[in-house]
């Protein structure tokens, strides 16, 4: 009996060191799969601190194996390294089925989400009543928030009454939004027709439509701007449209205030041009641009300074990207159209209508182009939103 346990005792005392070293191994896997390849939680976010001088960056996630880094999924903004049109297979059985042209409800925030992981789609168009607890913009200056400026917007709200879209476009199923940019791409497209087939149909700042219908079309639902960009002939307003206002800075809520109770301006101390006199609509038509579109536009989706939240060099994202960031939470299909700077045609020209040269742009000082375009591009890469004049991914000189 002693004679058989003593072989099997000298195999376990051999066999122990090997599970001992095994056990390490693996241990020593796991240790290296947490210090070097641990992802960024997903609720972490950049946004600035409620004291406004905290600012978190997003950081890239990475795909890791045992004991080594492979490689990044997602760049500093969080949006996928790898886009393409094609539809994820959960998205192409939900919507592959769907009869040709037909609105496909939920398409814009389906697919922002499938690129974009930390998209949340509810996010209100304009300010009402209960602008006060929107909590991603109320401890924000503008053009980022509204704090300072809560007093004066509960009048203007209390003069307006209404707070969003009419209740025809509020009862569609399905809702297919256009953005027209100013770009000069759109001369000569002869887009004016296609453009207003869109249920919504925003416009910016002072951009005509009378005489330039057959390219950029008749129909507005509602025109974003600011003071410095608002049309200053009444003669030239569309009728039956809303009048969006988007603020950047104090003075600007002062005056759409003006303008609301058809108050005289006291001067024009604080707009870097000429500013609008008068604006011909009711109250009831005029609507506040919720500042979380700025924000979100700036910091999150394109990357841009921070500057403790305050509005400064290269940190204030267009017009026209902000108006696409709105668009992508309250609207089931997006399309832009004059859209796409060719930085290296500085003649040629940079709006539809006038000859300000594409030059021009250089002298901005509170925009990014170059890194707007990079968010734009991945749009419609990835088929988020459809640019009609095929101008965001034109390679330069085209």
């Amino acid at each position: 009996m002693m004679s058989i346990m003593k072989p099997t005792r000298n195999l376990l005392f051999a066999l122990c060191p090997m599970l001992v070293l095994g056990f390490l191994y693996y241990s020593s896997g796991k240790l290296h799969l947490h210090v070097w390849g641990q992802k960024p939680h997903k609720d972490k976010e950049a946004t600035l601190s409620p004291a406004g001088n905290a600012y978190a960056e997003p950081e890239a996630e990475t795909v890791v194996s045992v004991g080594h880094v492979v490689g990044s999924v997602f760049d500093k903004q969080g949006f996928l390294m790898k886009l393409d049109g094609k539809l994820p297979p959960e998205l192409e059985y939900k919507y592959g089925n769907l009869s040709e042209g037909a609105c496909k409800p939920g398409y814009v925030a389906a697919k922002m989400t499938a690129i974009y992981p930390k998209f949340v789609k509810p996010a209100s168009m304009f300010l009402d009543q209960n602008f006060k607890r929107l909590k991603n913009v109320n401890n924000y200056l503008p053009p980022f928030g509204f704090k300072t400026q809560e007093n004066i917007i509960e009048v203007i709200l209390s003069a307006t009454k209404d707070y969003g879209l009419s209740p025809e476009l509020n009862s569609l199923p399905c809702r297919r939004c256009v953005i027209v940019g100013n770009g000069g791409i759109l001369s000569n497209k002869s887009l004016g027709s296609r453009i207003d087939e869109y249920d919504i149909i925003v416009r910016l700042n002072e951009a005509p439509v009378s005489g330039f219908d057959k390219d950029v079309g008749s129909k507005t639902t509602m025109r974003i701007t600011y003071p410095e960009g608002a049309i200053q002939n009444p003669s030239r307003y569309e009728k039956d449209s809303l009048f969006v206002f988007s603020a950047f800075k104090p003075q600007d809520f002062r005056w759409l205030r003006q303008m609301i109770f058809k108050d005289n301006q006291r001067g024009v101390d604080g707009f870097w041009k000429s500013v609008a006199q008068q604006v011909p609509r009711e109250p009831s038509e005029m609507r506040i641009l919720n500042p979380f579109f700025i924000q979100e536009a700036s910091f999150r989706f394109i990357g841009l300074p921070h500057n403790n939240g305050l509005m400064g060099k290269g940190n204030i994202p267009t017009l026209g990207a902000v108006a696409i960031t709105m668009a992508l939470h309250n609207c089931d299909e997006v399309a832009v159209a004059g859209f796409g700077y060719d930085m290296s045609t500085p003649h040629a020209p940079l709006h539809y209508y006038e000859k300000v040269k594409m030059s021009a742009i250089k002298e901005s000082w509170t925009h990014n182009i170059s890194k707007e375009k990079e968010f734009l591009r991945k749009l419609v890469k990835a088929g988020v939103i459809t640019d009609l004049t095929n101008g965001i991914l034109a390679p330069p000189g085209i």
